[in-house]
């Protein structure tokens, strides 16, 4: 048996090496600068590591239920690391399309892998706070990006970008590999309480039949979608709507990530007390009316509190999501339903630009896209309600048939 807060800290180490792939934007120009590639061409990098974490978690999370954190763990360092030396030779090489393959592809499923190992692990050592747990490990994908942007800016000065992904690559697979040797699931007495609340629960393949599933799909999807299309014109967005300089925009980017972390955690903790389905409702509204009025906003502090709002609920969108999962289907293949449901984030990483590009190509106006967006969490506010009415209800005779 494993000291649970070591679980945690193992967890966190995990999510904070995978995580600095939000750092990618401070890489951008030196990327652009040193190897002639167009923005489009070196910010589809990062749209395609997004969709093989949704697609790996979506195919691998069985693997991770049947070996155990500890292989798929190392699965997943094994193919961040691979991915991260293999970027430094795709920018040794000035090839794109090694660089699609390495960071996009191969680093990709190890985002995906990396990024489920932990989660349900944790989630059994601490049964009776659920969200809390599933907080900790989510915040560190979160904040990873607030130390990794600094370091990545520091190393590309000083050492050039080929360097800086071997060297980074190296520490990461250390990181990993030291917090992937530790994880363990809970062993308990056989007969206890504790091994049959574990095992309790539905199989993936049960679970995604399910209309609960669908809604929980959808709602997480439509969260990311308007997440990152905000993510990614943040700063422009600030410029024009709100007056900002460049150097304010980038302060507020920066205070983005510190909220992202923070709100995983305050948020999760807090859907222990109020409830998953209540959270999410929560979210939703907040959402459509931060939306509605960052469209008509041109005060940049009122600005820039709206964006921050949203982001919070944004990375609570993400850290209640396993919780709120094992909360309807139980624990026992918690790893593979949160991997099905995350392939809404691969698409969701698509989604989101492509949705802002078509609006902005269409309105030259941000505000018809962040309506847009406010009336999609309305939807989603209805179907949260239906969801904390209905949907435990639903799942119950998929769960208590199979405990």
């Amino acid at each position: 048996m494993r000291n649970r807060w070591l679980i945690a800290l193992a967890a966190v180490g995990i999510h904070i090496s995978i995580g600095s792939v939000y750092a990618w934007s401070v890489l951008t120009r030196p990327i652009m600068a040193e190897l002639g590639f167009t923005l489009a061409e070196t910010t589809w990098t990062f749209s395609l590591a997004i969709l093989f974490l949704g697609m790996s978690a979506g195919f691998l999370g069985r693997f991770v239920e049947k070996h155990g954190p500890k292989k798929s763990g190392l699965l997943a360092m094994l193919f961040f690391g691979t991915g991260m030396f293999g970027t430094a030779l795709a920018l040794h090489l000035h090839s794109l399309l090694l660089l699609y393959l390495f960071y996009g592809v191969i680093g990709g499923i190890g985002l995906g892998v990396g990024y489920i190992t932990p989660v349900s692990t944790l989630v059994k050592y601490f049964p009776q706070h659920r969200g809390f747990a599933t907080g900790l490990a989510i915040m560190g994908f979160g904040f990873a990006a607030l130390i990794a942007g600094p370091v990545m800016q520091a190393l590309t000065a000083k050492a050039g970008l080929v360097d800086t992904f071997l060297l980074l690559g190296a520490a990461y697979m250390l990181l990993m590999g030291a917090s992937a040797l530790y994880l363990k699931p809970p062993v308990q007495p056989a007969g206890t309480a504790k091994v049959t609340q574990i095992q309790h629960g539905a199989t993936a393949a049960e679970a995604v039949r399910t209309w609960p599933f669908g809604m929980l799909w959808w709602v997480f999807f439509v969260n990311i979608t308007c997440g990152i299309g905000l993510l990614a014109v943040a700063s422009p967005m600030a410029q024009q709507a709100a007056g900002m300089d460049a150097a304010q925009a980038a302060s507020m980017v920066g205070l983005i990530g510190l909220v992202n972390g923070g709100g995983r955690i305050v948020w999760s903790t807090l859907s222990d007390y109020l409830g998953r389905g209540l959270t999410y409702m929560a979210f939703f509204a907040l959402e459509a009316g931060a939306f509605y009025l960052l469209a008509g906003t041109s005060d940049a502090l009122a600005f820039q509190l709206l964006v921050f709002l949203i982001i919070s609920c944004y990375g609570g969108g993400f850290s209640c999501m396993p919780a709120y999962l094992a909360d309807i289907f139980g624990t026992r293949e918690l790893s593979a339903i949160h991997g099905r449901v995350l392939t809404a984030w691969g698409m969701a990483g698509v989604a989101g630009p492509t949705i802002v590009s078509w609006f902005w190509e269409h309105t030259h106006s941000y505000s018809a896209t962040l309506l847009f967006f406010a009336g999609c969490f309305v939807l989603n506010f209805l179907l949260a309600a239906v969801l904390k009415l209905h949907g435990s209800r639903a799942a119950a005779a998929v769960k208590t048939a199979n405990t």
